[in-house]
């Protein structure tokens, strides 16, 4: 057979994915923080796009653009004369210092008296202060139209480190054994343990091991109690015998933590030679301490969530489903500063690229923000019994079926439901609470959801009696006669995930905390 080499056209279909549509997918995935870092970042980059602030407010207006959107315009880009007469008018009339006349003014035309508005035995009083005004005036950020910010008069929050810094100079009068603290409290976890080798530490400080040790043993009855421990057993130690209970029954205890753990009563019993009362009040001891007890410094701040859609009651009895304009950052396009750029042709081939990614910045803002309504709205008509008697009518839900309602892949859906939340009367949930794996009626009923079967559960459990405990059987008997149909070993699964022990523990734990009670 003769091999050749020639040439012929192919057609093929095949789905390219450009840099600004994989772009449009990672937006749609970005929870609030990361979309506010990506648009800050982009007005950083591109000089036609900028933040909203106060002196945008008081300087400028806002114009909206061919595109729908919302540009800037600065006070000095130029105006309409019934702006700037309408600015003269309203200065002229409220920021002079003709207080007698307006004051006269709206005496004649409100027919009030603005003189003194408060009397007292007939003589105005003469509310002047100079010194305070004074005072007022030069604290920061109160400048002439500008309110001050109540952060600047928070104090700060004192770290664990700051707070052993103070304590250290008072017990440890030797320079050489505070520099051997010092390189201790460096090593030191947010929990407040300490994560170094005492030999290692010594060797490398050039100091004997019974030196580092002595210098450890003092810092660790410092405040808080139980900081500079190397386990959780030391830590518990150290707090106990600070109380003074570190007897040989609770040594033994804490030594045998795992199997506290594990209620595993009957070896602890043997171990410390006490009985179930007494180790129930030595539980109960251990269940007091503070297991990090560096939590209380810890230097991080813990953010507020923003939620990115709110659910509020309508008139007509429904749902008003709203975007949370705190969470959908928009800037603003300098429309006078493109205006006055494009004049110069060295600018313009630079300026064309600005404008097509402001472009695409706000339609993919705009599709965002519409995706995320599209299927907040559908997860509201899905569970609204759920919005209206809580977590019992929690119904089961699955990308699918809201992604089929919406007409939208699963995909996109699995995306926008991603690190989102949604404000409702029954309280802050991540969107992805609402989608629960679905559990079969008994004699054909409408599913439950695995959500409202462990609420179920939970609730089973609370209101047993000592006397009374039910098993996983009794449970499973329970939750048919409701309507439920699961499996024993599914409702150990549940009870296990909530972490209730089995029903034999609680049993005694109950009898026995039954049995204090009475006494």
């Amino acid at each position: 057979m003769k091999r050749s080499a020639n040439f012929c056209l192919h057609q093929t279909p095949s789905l390219v994915m450009s840099p600004q549509l994989m772009q449009s997918i990672r937006l749609l995935q970005m929870n609030h923080f990361e979309l506010s870092q990506f648009i800050a970042l982009q007005v950083e980059q591109n000089p036609l796009l900028e933040f909203q602030d106060d002196d945008d407010e008081a300087g400028g207006e806002c114009c909206e653009t061919e595109d729908g959107e919302y540009a800037h315009q600065p006070e000095d880009a130029g105006g309409d004369d019934g702006y700037d007469n309408r600015n003269e008018a309203l200065s002229s009339d409220w920021y002079d210092n003709g207080g007698s006349a307006r004051t006269s003014r709206l005496n004649g035309e409100l027919d009030a008296n603005y003189t003194n508005v408060f009397p007292d035995d007939g003589a105005p009083q003469r509310l002047d202060a100079p010194e305070l005004v004074s005072q007022w005036k030069s604290m920061p950020g109160s400048g002439e139209g500008a309110d001050y910010d109540l952060d600047d008069f928070v104090a700060g929050q004192v770290s664990l480190r700051d707070h052993l810094a103070q304590q250290i100079p008072f017990i440890l009068p030797d320079m050489a054994d505070r520099l051997i603290a010092q390189n201790f409290v460096d090593q030191l976890d947010d929990c407040g343990y300490l994560q170094a080798d005492i030999v290692e530490a010594g060797e490398r400080l050039g100091t004997s091991l019974a030196q580092a040790e002595r210098v450890l043993a003092t810092l660790q009855s410092l405040d808080p109690p139980g900081v500079f421990a190397r386990s959780l057993a030391e830590c518990l130690a150290i707090q106990l015998r600070q109380k003074d209970r570190y007897d040989p029954a609770m040594q033994a205890l804490v030594e045998n933590l795992e199997l506290l753990a594990r209620r595993d009563f009957a070896t602890l019993k043997r171990l410390c030679g006490v009985d179930e009362e007494d180790l129930l009040d030595m539980r109960g001891e251990i269940r007091q301490l503070n297991p990090k007890p560096g939590s209380d410094f810890e230097a991080a701040v813990s953010e507020a969530i923003t939620p990115d859609v709110v659910v509020r009651s309508a008139s007509d009895g429904g749902w008003l489903v709203e975007l949370n304009p705190d969470a959908m950052p928009r800037p603003l396009v300098n429309k006078s500063y493109s205006s006055l750029v494009k004049k110069n042709d060295e600018a313009r081939a630079f300026l064309s690229g600005c404008q097509e990614k402001v472009s695409w910045l706000m339609r993919s803002l705009d599709e965002r923000a519409k995706t995320i309504m599209k299927v907040a709205s559908e997860i509201v008509r899905q569970q609204d019994a759920f919005l209206l008697h809580g977590v019992d009518h929690l119904r089961p839900l699955n990308l699918k079926t809201v992604a089929e309602a919406i007409e939208m892949h699963e995909s996109t859906v699995s995306r926008v439901t991603s690190n989102k939340y949604m404000l409702t009367p029954r309280g802050l949930f991540e969107l992805k609470y609402f989608f629960t794996v679905s559990i079969s009626a008994v004699a054909g009923g409408d599913n439950h959801s695995a959500e409202a079967v462990r609420h179920k559960i939970r609730e089973l459990i609370l209101q047993e009696s000592p006397e009374a405990i039910l098993s996983d059987d009794d449970i499973v008997d329970m939750l048919k006669k409701s309507g439920v149909n699961l499996a024993r070993r599914t409702v150990a699964k549940y009870r296990e995930g909530m972490n209730i022990p089995s029903s034999f523990t609680r049993g005694r734990e109950k009898r026995a905390l039954a049995k204090v009670a009475g006494f």
